[in-house]
């Protein structure tokens, strides 16, 4: 049979949500592409979905049937079971511990494995609501921080598309491992610098962008607030402050200000470790952009300053009147859909007062017990908590407890999946339905399914739809369809869907979310920012209220710790987050990159096997020694499985679960004490 083409969306957890070209042959996926048909992703992927993809959905880790434990938690040992025999285990567990414990000593524990609004929370979020079961903050694992920096200062308004980087007379890349994590953010960066536009690169690690970069600032990790204090202070030096700007449209100016000049470049200089002759370059070359776009990653916020971190830098364009007309800050991409959370997920179903925990406590309240009802039921789809969570020895060993009843949703054995009693086969993105909003730009897009459910596997909904039925609820928004599902995820009267229902939006092409002017949503063009004040707030009363005094303004604390490296965990070119990291060419250990002052003083050799270590644990990994890194850094690539680890731990093991950025109680994996030593 010759192979078809379908369109379809990349569903995984990455800013670029690209538009794919599948071609299928005898029922399965022959191969992967960009569409053509996309003005956002130009026809153009990423090599890991084009290689990968096929692996992942017909390889040998494929789920394909119901299983069963019948042996130790993490052994590996299941057998195949029905489906009937399956949803009544998961009953008769959850059951047993609701009767001892109460619904909520069950928690879901779910994150971003597939970002689809209908497969990635709607008929689960309806189940556990009804059940009463406690109830998760999941944004702290990652990106939060840069969402409440941002609602700070703009409020619920979009920041402006990646298209702009195209025309920009001056690119700010800022904690962002654009070339493997933001792909077409990077494609538009070079057509600008074709266009003879510039480039700043900001990062502790020299990154292939960095590399093209006609400035790149290496600041010491969670620093960063302190370079944007120094730059809004040469700002002010050099008389490039809009005054006309900042009256009419920044609320906090004065006391942001005050903040500032404690550090001019001077004094940042012995801070972060940028030369001040750096800053003032690189505050000259946004002063003298017509254009200024800052594209920022989420590898910044995940440190003790992360939220200041976001929120000095973020107020720097504001500070120079360089918002709208061609200036921007390409972030916050999801404030431009109109979604509609609460008919989608029914928090209504909640009883009164159920609790919300922070899933970066998770693994100590599964291994401590010190929460009154304790955790003794957890249901964990789309994540692979195992790997990605900080303190992961913790988390091991609270999912490795027998009194903790764990069932696994998943579309691969993945080894959080292999502590599980039950696990539960989903399929993949190419094999139902779902409407993405991406976080990274603005074009809503749809799919319907390439290929069948493979095996017995089942779309997150249905799987629900069955535990809904097995409990015995009979409300109708458990009987939803995907497309009901879909139409409830989105506002079909904002004027940004021109008129259609979420399952109605086209298949063949993205719909782009436009201004009341139908062109693209820009602040300062078309809106305005969503902050109680209708202004840039750099002092934000509302942070303050919901995270404390001191988020009233960005601060910076210094670090506290007798180590004397910093780990950073960038994005990889070879797995997405703990996507891939099961497959053969995903599953090798990453090195450590470490700077040859640091090896020399330590007595390493580039490709020694090293110790990197903490309070936490200890990683073995190939050493590269390289001045990529600046001195007092080492850097190694997150998501990695523990099978590439010769003592069964990877780097989120050293990532401490206690310590939290400074809003939304984020964890810090990129502000990680650790020293290192010959293996």
């Amino acid at each position: 049979m010759c192979p078809t083409d379908h369109s379809s969306v990349c569903t995984f957890d990455c800013p670029d949500t690209c538009a794919l070209t599948v071609s299928v042959e005898d029922g399965r996926i022959a191969s992967v592409r960009g569409n053509e048909a996309s003005p956002s992703s130009e026809g153009v992927i990423c090599n890991k979905v084009a290689r990968l993809m096929p692996e992942l959905v017909h390889g040998k880790s494929r789920l394909l049937y119901p299983l069963r434990r019948v042996g130790p938690k993490g052994s590996g040992a299941f057998e195949r079971i029905s489906w009937d025999t399956a949803l009544d285990l998961v009953h008769a567990g959850l059951s047993k511990t609701i009767e001892r414990f109460g619904p909520q000593s069950v928690l879901p524990l779910n994150y971003a494995g597939p970002h689809g609004m209908v497969q990635g929370e709607s008929m689960s979020a309806r189940f556990f609501h009804k059940l009463g079961a406690s109830q998760l903050f999941r944004r702290s694992l990652c990106g939060a921080v840069r969402a409440e920096a941002w609602a700070g200062l703009f409020g619920t308004a979009p920041g402006c598309p990646p298209e702009l980087c195209a025309d920009a007379d001056l690119n700010v890349v800022w904690g962002n491992n654009a070339t493997v994590a933001n792909l077409h953010v990077v494609r538009r960066i070079r057509q600008a610098i074709r266009k003879v536009g510039k480039l700043i690169v900001i990062d502790p690690l020299r990154t292939k962008i960095a590399e093209q970069a006609h400035l790149h600032l290496a600041p010491r990790p969670s620093t960063d607030v302190v370079l944007a204090f120094a730059l809004a202070v040469a700002f002010e030096r050099l008389g490039a402050l809009d005054a006309r700007f900042i009256a009419e449209n920044v609320l906090g100016f004065d006391e942001y200000m005050e903040r500032a000049r404690a550090f001019p470049p001077e004094t940042a200089e012995a801070v972060c470790g940028v030369p001040a002759a750096d800053i003032l370059r690189c505050a000259q070359m946004m002063i003298d952009a017509q254009r200024l776009v800052i594209a920022p990653g989420n590898g910044w916020e995940r440190g003790r300053n992360g939220g200041s971190g976001v929120r000095a830098a973020y107020a720097l364009p504001a500070l120079l009147g360089k918002m709208g007309k061609g200036s921007g800050i390409v972030a916050a991409a999801g404030n431009a859909f109109p979604k509609t959370g609460a008919p989608l997920t029914r928090p209504d179903l909640a009883p009164p007062g159920t609790r919300t925990l922070n899933i970066v406590d998770v693994g100590r309240h599964l291994a401590e017990d010190g929460i009154d009802p304790p955790i003794r039921a957890v249901v964990i789809y789309n994540h692979n908590p195992i790997v990605v969570h900080p303190d992961q020895n913790q988390m091991r060993k609270g999912l490795a407890r027998d009194d903790v009843f764990a069932v696994g949703i998943d579309i691969s054995m993945t080894e959080s999946m292999a502590h599980c009693d039950v696990v539960l086969p989903a399929s993949t993105h190419f094999e139902y339905a779902d409407i993405y909003a991406a976080y990274g730009h603005h074009w809503l897009q749809r799919a319907e399914p390439v290929i069948p459910p493979q095996g017995e596997s089942l779309p997150n909904t249905e799987i629900f739809r069955r535990l809904a039925a097995r409990f015995g609820y009979a409300e109708e928004c458990f009987k939803a369809t995907d497309a009901d599902l879909m139409d409830a995820a989105v506002d079909a009267s904002s004027p940004r869907m021109g008129g259609k229902r979420g399952s109605a939006i086209p298949l063949d092409r993205p719909t782009q979310m436009l201004g009341s002017d139908d062109k693209p949503l820009v602040l300062f063009d078309n809106i305005r920012p969503g902050t109680p004040s209708g202004k840039i707030e750099l002092k934000s009363e509302t942070l303050a209220a919901r995270w404390g005094a001191h988020a009233l303004l960005p601060e910076f604390r210094p670090a506290d710790t007798r180590f004397p490296l910093a780990l950073i965990s960038p994005a990889s070119d070879k797995r997405i987050s703990s996507t891939f990291g099961g497959l053969a060419g995903a599953a090798e250990a990453t090195p450590l990159l470490m700077h040859p002052d640091d090896a020399t003083t330590r007595g390493l050799q580039d490709g020694a096997e090293v110790k990197v270590w903490n309070d936490l644990g200890e990683v073995f990994l190939p050493l590269h020694v390289t001045d990529a890194v600046r001195r007092g850094v080492v850097s190694s690539l997150k998501g990695a499985w523990l099978a590439s680890a010769r003592n069964g731990q990877t780097i989120s093991a050293l990532a401490s679960a206690t310590q939290r950025a400074d809003l939304a109680l984020g964890a810090c994996f990129n502000d990680t004490p650790v020293d290192v030593c010959a293996a």
